[in-house]
């Protein structure tokens, strides 16, 4: 297939590339002028797909490090490192914001460029590594020596055909392919359509090793990249296995599809609310929506908590014999989060089993039937049960109690999440919620194939 239609659509302009590569020059030129007129000993440097030359058309956020000797103190690093992004933000009439990885680090906007200045170490191996961001410069070096030329369109290809199919971005909210990982499978595999080709035959545990280290057999996740740059490390371990099986099934719909461009573009949805309400009607389901306000804190600790909080209820309900046919949750990462439940049902009798002792077990049966009333109490199978008048008929009822101070420790909800879930939750309609979040809890499959 000829691509260039396609590479000309992903790839950055040659505007845009200028201006990148002109902003990161004049932060690092700054940055580097800054420590030697102050007698750091620090070295500034450009990592990352800007560096590498394998940025998507308006995904060329700028990542540059700081990089300290070894030797030195963690603090005086972490405080030096902040203090020298804090001056390049002033530098540039930029606001700093904080986050945090092994260590904190500053984003900014620089002349509508998303930068990041992250304080690291100096190594020159993997087993030199002092906290997580140190390898990033190993990996941009890596990368450099071994992508050809040729192979960065390659990287481009299949970054943008994992983004439109929803596997590219090895963020907890995603749980996908990160950009160093696909950078290593070109190298590999050689080209994206060779990788596609190859992917369709992965089972788990499918194991790369670039440089023969021969560490894959320490590590039991879906699939297995180990780092080059550092033996004991998997590249893919943030990769979750749903997520490697969209890619795999991807690949062959693509491979076998008539309409092979249609994959790198987005889904054309037109999405019209009564059409996709009367779909969910159709479905004869009862839906509950239920929202509640998010704290304040990063997003790499915001969609963990999520979906704990979500699975964990959806169990709750489960356990307690409602059926849930499907849960997901959304959030707009600023003030709202939805947690959507699909019941198979929703209501139940008011009465339940309670299942007691094997039969054969003479003091459980006989504590058992103090407790009930020997009258009560009868044999299903082997055991000992009785039936008892049930708490909860309703779905909802159950939620609203568990969702107060006193019960949510029922659950096991994320620990920043507890507050604003007890002040702030409320049960909402459907109607109410994120149109293209329904729309792909009720066709989850729609992104992987192209009609």
């Amino acid at each position: 297939m000829d691509y260039e239609d396609i590479l000309m659509d992903i790839k950055p302009t040659a505007e845009e590339k200028k201006h990148i590569d002109d902003v990161s020059s004049d932060i690092m030129n700054f940055l580097q002028k800054t420590c030697d007129s102050e007698g750091i000993d620090a070295k500034v440097t450009l990592v990352g797909s800007v560096a590498k030359n394998t940025a998507l058309k308006g995904k060329s956020d700028i990542d540059i490090f700081i990089a300290f000797p070894l030797d030195t103190d963690k603090k005086y690093l972490k405080e030096t490192g902040l203090d020298l992004a804090h001056k390049c933000c002033d530098e540039f009439e930029s606001q700093a914001q904080h986050h945090f990885a092994s260590h904190p680090y500053v984003t900014t906007d620089i002349e509508g460029c998303e930068v990041d200045i992250v304080p690291c170490y100096a190594i020159n191996d993997g087993s030199e590594l002092k906290s997580a961001v140190d390898r990033t410069i190993l990996h941009t070096r890596y990368v450099k020596a071994h992508l050809d030329k040729s192979q960065e369109d390659e990287v481009l290809l299949l970054k943008r055909f994992m983004a439109m199919t929803g596997t590219y971005g090895s963020e907890f909210k995603v749980g996908g392919f990160a950009g160093y990982l696909c950078e290593l499978l070109i190298i590999y595999y050689d080209n994206f359509e060779n990788t596609l080709k190859n992917a369709i035959n992965w089972k788990y545990g499918h194991a790369i090793d670039l440089e023969n280290y021969g560490t894959a057999h320490n590590f039991k996740d879906p699939l297995i990249v180990i780092d080059p740059t550092d033996k004991n490390r998997n590249v893919g371990a943030a990769l979750r296995l749903n997520k490697m099986a969209e890619f795999i099934q991807s690949a062959r719909n693509y491979i076998f599809s008539d309409n092979k461009k249609d994959y790198f573009y987005p889904l054309n949805k037109n999405l019209n609310k009564t059409d996709i309400l009367d779909e969910l009607h159709q479905r004869n389901s009862d839906l509950i929506a239920l929202r509640f306000d998010i704290p304040d804190i990063p997003l790499d600790t915001l969609h963990p908590q999520l979906k704990k909080t979500c699975e964990a209820l959806e169990n709750k309900l489960n356990h307690e014999e409602f059926n849930v046919f499907k849960a997901d949750y959304w959030s707009d990462e600023i003030k709202n989060c939805i947690i959507l439940l699909e019941m198979a049902s929703s209501k139940l009798n008011n009465v339940k089993v309670n299942k007691g002792p094997k039969v054969f077990i003479t003091r459980a049966c006989e504590n058992f039937v103090a407790k009930y009333g020997r009258e009560n109490c009868y044999i299903e199978d082997d055991f000992l049960v009785h039936t008892q008048k049930r708490e909860f008929t309703n779905a909802v009822d159950l939620i609203n109690h568990i969702f107060t101070e006193n019960h949510i420790g029922l659950i096991k909800v994320g620990k920043n999440l507890k507050k604003n879930i007890i002040e702030t939750y409320e049960i909402i309609d459907i109607d109410e919620v994120d149109l293209e979040f329904v729309d792909d809890f009720i066709n989850p499959g729609q992104y992987i194939v192209r009609s």
